[in-house]
């Protein structure tokens, strides 16, 4: 029997230190500790898929919380399946000490287990679900205020207005004046607007 430990963060947390000293507290060897870290449209995981691979029927795996198993309700219940039903291994789920395959190995400890996994993986969906829903709440209120998102435009050359005024009587064209300005004729037409839009603006192509 051997022991495992697995981490999973997302691109977005940059630290796995907690799951990490929670794994080494139980003395797991440092090699047998796999980490993956991936943004949420890639999800590929390749030292999830590593640890998979060499994993022996009655090993033990551990993780910090339930949902490092996977990003949704529906693959968490997925991969909880392959590694104890395929690959006959056991599962302890640090932050849950009901989630410990090793015990109540019995029908009615394993029916147990599985209503607990069940409940625990959609209230973990549903709240990544509430974060999404109030980050997006946030941003649109924030929006309503005023706030500008984003990286800050880079300052404009200093010719920039004289050749704006050139560009819109015709003098220039928007390549040659995007040019004289050292941009993009794109990125000169869009900051150009910005500076001379009214009624009367009309695009010098």
């Amino acid at each position: 029997m051997e022991q495992y430990g697995y981490i999973r963060v997302s691109s977005r947390e940059q630290n796995e230190d907690r799951q990490r000293l929670a794994l080494q507290s139980l003395e797991i060897p440092e090699e047998n500790i796999f980490f993956d870290k991936q943004s949420g449209k890639n999800f590929e995981r390749p030292m999830y898929k590593k640890m998979l691979a060499i994993l022996k029927p009655d090993d033990v795996v551990y993780i910090k919380s339930i949902d490092r198993l996977g990003r949704n309700y529906e693959e968490i219940l997925a991969q909880w399946g392959i590694l104890t039903k395929e690959k006959h291994i056991d599962i302890v789920v640090l932050d849950m000490p009901l989630l410990d395959t090793r015990r109540g190995k019995d029908l009615m400890g394993t029916f147990l287990a599985d209503i607990v996994l069940q409940i625990l993986s959609f209230v973990a969906e549903n709240e990544r679900t509430n974060i999404k829903q109030r980050q997006a709440e946030g941003i649109a209120a924030a929006k309503a205020r005023g706030v500008r998102f984003g990286r800050p435009p880079a300052p404009l050359p200093e010719n920039f207005a004289a050749v704006c005024v050139k560009w819109k009587s015709g003098e220039l064209s928007g390549s040659s004046a995007a040019r004289e300005c050292g941009m993009p004729k794109s990125t000169f037409l869009y900051r150009a607007k910005n500076l001379l839009e009214g009624p009367d603006f009309t695009a010098a192509e």
